[in-house]
């Protein structure tokens, strides 16, 4: 990534990107069919027979070193240069979600209650259509790339599974010259970003995501008698209360936080004062550090109500996926190299990050890198309006494919050096 003055145009820093993005044009109908297979038959989990066998049937023919991941469905795919130098990573996930899916879409999901709703489908897609698009460039490269399809993004830990089976390990080039993974790459499609947009920044771009669980014990007893009780649901809405003050008043607001509490479990009938009242939620933070610093207030705060009231508190925080945090030098040149393809006016530099969170995020810690998001709202419909991600009705622009297929084959040329043409 050499440096250039930044008042070239993007064009004259990456090359020309009209042969990628016709490319790219070209491989929309072949992108299309495997997303909509895999969006009529959505799985869940880390265990996607159906997903992986219409991966690798689409990667038939391609001169890819396949690894099939034992602990999971994940696929480690390897394009192979005709000449030496580092590796490229680009990842894809491939899960869908527990719900039911009303798009009225002619190949919605055909299964009961699973649905594509943060077009994972697509990701893959455009993975697959990168892979086709480079394996057409073989000759070209100075170099590898990786192409990594991963199961269990949706609260599984797939990329961590993956990892943990030594994808990162890609040992040497077939020439015998050392070729490690030196950049890593997400695409994350959006409805709420206009189609074939790019957005991105460098720092952190998505937040921590913990799962919290406090059990308030009092001591039950006759509604009509809380006095002989300790009735902890009082106890357990005053904590809910006391813990949204803790955001507001202990946690910085440009390093923020967020507890949302979303169950709230007590009692069997409407004259008895339950022994025990449960409180479930998630915790988002956007630093290690605050991260930290919510989860020790969280105990302070919930044990110290609950003593005040002569109860006990007992909290359990389950860690989720940490931050996800852009290496800036990454970030930058995912914007440059998208500018290259879509033009100045349809990237953008984010503003701030995303509350959600990704296994990504698992992906670098180790290695630099960034998560790029990719405008998919339909044509027909109002980004600022439009049903968001993980929605019931959500729906992607396919032809915002097109453009991620061209971003995902771009940054890989790039980065292995190559001009774009």
């Amino acid at each position: 990534m050499a440096s250039t003055p930044v008042s070239q145009p993007a064009s004259e820093r990456h090359g020309n990107a009209t042969g990628v993005r016709e490319q790219a044009t070209g491989m929309l109908k072949y992108a299309r069919s495997i997303r909509r297979d895999l969006h009529a038959w959505p799985e869940i989990g880390l265990d996607l027979p159906k997903t992986r066998e219409r991966v690798l049937e689409a990667l038939d023919g391609l001169p890819l070193d396949i690894t099939l991941h034992h602990t999971t469905s994940g696929i480690a795919a390897m394009l192979t240069g005709d000449k030496p130098g580092p590796t490229v990573m680009l990842r894809g996930d491939m899960d869908a979600l527990p719900m039911p899916e009303d798009t009225g879409l002619e190949f919605a999901s055909k299964v009961d209650n699973v649905m594509h709703a943060c077009g994972h489908d697509t990701h893959v897609a455009m993975l697959a259509g990168a892979a086709k698009m480079l394996s057409e460039r073989k000759a070209l490269l100075a170099g590898r790339v990786l192409f990594m399809f991963q199961p269990g993004e949706e609260g599984y830990g797939g990329a961590e599974y993956m990892l943990d089976e030594g994808i990162l390990d890609v040992g040497a080039h077939t020439d015998g010259s050392e070729s490690p993974v030196t950049a890593a790459y997400a695409l994350h499609i959006t409805s709420s970003m206009p189609a074939g947009f790019i957005g991105t920044k460098g720092g952190p771009i998505m937040a921590s995501s913990d799962v919290l669980q406090i059990e308030v014990k009092g001591k039950g007893g006759h509604a009509s008698e809380p006095f002989r009780t300790l009735d902890p649901i009082p106890v357990a809405c005053e904590i809910v209360t006391a813990l949204q003050a803790l955001i507001t008043r202990r946690i910085e607001i440009w390093d923020p936080a967020v507890i949302t509490v979303t169950r709230l479990i007590a009692g069997t009938a409407t004259n008895v004062i339950p022994e025990v009242a449960r409180i479930e939620g998630t915790i988002r933070a956007m630093s290690s550090a605050t991260r930290k610093k919510v989860h020790d207030g969280i105990k302070r705060v919930a044990e110290g109500i609950a003593a005040a009231h002569d109860m006990e508190a007992h909290v359990e925080i389950v860690l989720g996926y940490p931050v996800t945090v852009n290496d800036g030098p990454s970030a930058d040149f995912a914007l440059d190299i998208a500018e290259a393809i879509v033009g100045p006016k349809a990237v953008a530099r984010m503003p701030h990050a995303v509350m959600g969170a990704e296994d990504f995020s698992y992906v670098l810690e180790k290695k630099p890198g960034a998560m790029v998001f990719l405008g998919g709202t339909p044509h027909d419909k109002d980004f600022r309006t439009a049903a968001p991600n993980h929605s019931n009705r959500v729906m992607f622009e396919e032809e915002a494919m097109i453009t991620g297929m061209a971003v995902y084959t771009s940054l890989a040329l790039r980065t292995l050096g190559i001009a774009l043409n």
